[in-house]
């Protein structure tokens, strides 16, 4: 199966996202040009095909827009992956970017949990403040069922944290997403 398409309407957004975890074209309409690009990056670095449209209530700020995303990409996601048999499940990556140094550590186990630690000296990059960062994250891992562990341990740039955080994920996700036969679970099942 590997492909989903999810979508989410309240009165703050309407949100549409097509997702095909084999590859394809990525094409991101958010409304904030940063997140647009973090979401390039992420679907770009992932080897992932990733369509995103996005109406939010952008007038308010971009909470609504951010953390909805994350929803509808988690609950994506979750449906893409399925029973979770054939994938590789674990996905670390380190990734430097320029001065910047994030890493993400991943476990798609079906118990979603984030621990995120970066600090932003900026409160703003560009339209997009830097605490939704955190809050895309959170909502992609609760609605994906992933274990995830991110983090920047170098930098000064606010943009090269954050891209480095999304790259990261992104290669970590590649890793954890790839082909291996069977579940990988003493259990039997996640």
């Amino acid at each position: 199966m590997r492909k989903a398409e999810a979508q989410r309407t309240t009165r703050e957004t309407q949100i549409e996202v097509l997702l095909d975890l084999d590859g394809g074209c990525v094409d991101i309409h958010t409304g904030i040009g940063f997140f647009d690009h973090m979401l390039t990056a992420l679907g770009t670095h992932a080897g992932i095909g990733l369509s995103v449209n996005v109406k939010g209530d952008l007038h308010v700020d971009g909470h609504h827009t951010a953390e909805d995303t994350g929803i509808v990409l988690g609950q994506a996601l979750a449906t893409a992956l399925g029973d979770k048999s054939g994938i590789t499940r674990y996905g670390f990556f380190l990734l430097p970017m320029d001065e910047s140094l994030a890493t993400a550590a991943l476990d798609i186990s079906g118990r979603p949990f984030l621990v995120y630690t970066a600090d932003f000296a900026s409160e703003r990059i560009g339209e997009w403040e830097s605490c939704l960062t955190e809050e895309f994250f959170r909502a992609l891992v609760v609605h994906s069922g992933i274990t995830s562990h991110l983090m920047t341990s170098a930098g000064g740039n606010d943009h090269h944290k954050t891209e480095a955080l999304f790259k990261a994920f992104a290669h970590a996700l590649a890793a954890a997403i790839a082909p291996r036969a069977g579940l990988l679970s003493t259990k039997g099942t996640l």
